[in-house]
């Protein structure tokens, strides 16, 4: 797997190397802003981007914007975001597409080694891979009139599991349910939010967005 990594923080950054090297994964190149880091993408052609959503000059959404534009490049680039902070609407922007391919994590998370390259090898194997806190603050601030208020309980919190990328093994089994159930409760999210009620990844992906785009016109 070959690794990009756009990260400010130095100590962070080299941290992230140190890591995924030791993990024999390939890092071919670390960068501390956008330019540079899109200039790696065209040159490496990387399997997986990891970007910092803030980066210079202004600190705002400049590594959305790269990351963004770097998909727009290069189709089928997996790209998982860092942030310090809960920031759903850029999540959205990326989950835009419906490609997938994409992890959105705390920056805390990388901290919990299995947990962050579990998120890491789910977004290269083109699923999707959002923080757990990031997932349950959207949920917290969704309104009773959203479109997620038809999902009942156990259906919500399997599309919580389904945005944090998990399949419907690692579902059943983080329910204490077994696989038949998660299956009857995904046919029933899709259908409940509109989409045809099968398991294929894209129509996973566009669940997620569609909670995710829910939660965002509500906040």
């Amino acid at each position: 797997m070959r690794i990009v990594i756009a990260e400010d923080d130095a100590l962070l950054r080299e941290g992230l190397a140190l890591l995924l090297r030791a993990e024999g994964l390939d890092v071919v190149a670390t960068t501390d802003s956008p330019e540079p880091f899109l200039a790696a993408v065209d040159e490496f052609r990387p399997d997986v981007a990891i970007v910092d959503v803030r980066m210079p000059p202004t600190h705002t959404d400049e590594g959305i914007v790269a990351a963004v534009e770097a998909r727009r490049r290069h189709p089928g680039l997996a790209v998982l975001v860092l942030s310090a902070y809960v920031e759903q609407a850029f999540a959205t922007d990326l989950l835009a597409d419906g490609a997938g391919r994409l992890g959105y994590l705390l920056k805390e998370r990388v901290g919990r080694v299995e947990e962050f390259l579990g998120a890491l090898h789910r977004v290269a194997g083109g699923g999707t891979a959002i923080d757990p806190e990031v997932v349950s603050q959207l949920f917290a601030r969704s309104r009773p009139d959203s479109t997620l208020s038809l999902l009942s309980a156990r259906e919500r919190d399997v599309l919580t599991l389904m945005a944090e990328g998990l399949g419907n093994t690692a579902i059943a089994e983080r329910l204490f349910v077994t696989e038949g159930a998660v299956h009857k409760h995904i046919r029933s999210i899709f259908a409940k939010l509109g989409l045809a009620p099968d398991d294929r990844a894209d129509r996973r992906v566009t669940a997620v967005l569609r909670y995710l785009k829910d939660t965002q016109r509500r906040m």
